[in-house]
């Protein structure tokens, strides 16, 4: 009795026989939890672009007051509470004068991605599908490819007068070579797949092959591409419009804020951080989301695999 006491188990501690056969798994969180777990990028960058737009959209009812206002008076101040971010040289409210530039670049970036991928889609389709366009608009493509986008900006810009309407015509000529490239490069893979020949095989038409086909197997590459297109032209119009060429510079952009706080930049760093930092973050915003989409479309980008 004493031995096989001792060598008993003591209280609480299970011998191998007791253990269950299945471990039961954990549940997957579901809901926004589960998506933030697993598309932490999209999730992210979302929600800060969301937050972005919502500052652009409702940026008269968060506390600012006209732009354009001038108030020599209140020049070059420091933040405070009765300017956030300061003001600039001609007295004007910096914290209105940035959330009234975010309308200018969301504008222009979801413009641009909208106008480029659109025009680049057609381009691409017919390019990847009729073999004698393809050699004569390729030749165009790669010629326009050749000049950096915001060099082309600058030229296209240089033929017009500044206004927000030239700047994203501007912009989407520099980057529509960019979607159809890509586009037509997918094509070219999709037209040799077995489905398509069998397609062809059957005596479908050209046109129904395109929509039914190949059309939507270009969405993907095409959306995540949309992103940094939309990305690229929020930078290119703040360079625009910091150099001059961009929208006039009585309108309020993060470019032209930055242009006219150059000069000051070594007494007032402020004038140029608080736009710069906007910018920055909406540019990270659209970037985190290209990310998270390209690897949520994409099955060879994909972790759980």
């Amino acid at each position: 009795m004493a031995e096989a006491a001792r060598l008993a188990p003591p209280p609480g501690l299970a011998i191998a026989g007791d253990l269950p056969d299945v471990i039961p798994a954990r549940k997957p969180l579901k809901g926004f939890l589960g998506f933030v777990r697993r598309r932490p990028a999209v999730a992210f960058g979302g929600g800060l672009l969301i937050a972005m737009v919502f500052v652009a959209v409702f940026a008269p009812f968060l506390g600012t007051v006209d732009p354009g206002v001038l108030a020599t008076s209140k020049r070059l101040r420091p933040p405070s509470a009765e300017a956030w971010f300061g003001t600039d040289m001609l007295g004007r409210d910096l914290y209105s004068r940035v959330l009234y530039g975010a309308r200018v670049s969301l504008i222009v970036g979801f413009s641009v991605a909208a106008l480029a991928s659109l025009i680049g889609l057609a381009i691409g389709l017919v390019s990847g599908m009729v073999r004698w366009v393809d050699g004569i608009v390729m030749r165009l493509i790669d010629g326009l490819m050749s000049i950096p986008p915001i060099l082309l900006a600058v030229a296209l810009m240089a033929l017009t007068r500044g206004s927000l309407q030239n700047v994203v015509i501007a912009i989407t000529v520099a980057e529509i070579p960019r979607v159809a490239r890509l586009v037509r490069g997918v094509v070219l893979s999709l037209r040799e797949q077995p489905y398509v020949d069998a397609a062809v095989a059957a005596g479908t038409p050209t046109p129904m092959i395109v929509i039914r086909h190949i059309l939507p197997n270009t969405i993907a590459p095409m959306t995540v591409q949309a992103t940094y297109i939309c990305a690229s032209a929020m930078i290119v119009e703040a360079i625009l419009s910091f150099i001059g060429a961009g929208v006039p510079p009585i309108t309020p952009s993060w470019g032209n804020i930055m242009a006219e706080g150059r000069a000051l930049w070594q007494v007032k760093p402020t004038i140029v951080f608080f736009p710069a930092i906007f910018l920055s973050l909406t540019v990270l915003a659209v970037n985190l989301l290209g990310d998270g989409l390209r690897d949520a479309l994409d099955p060879r980008m994909a972790k759980s695999l």
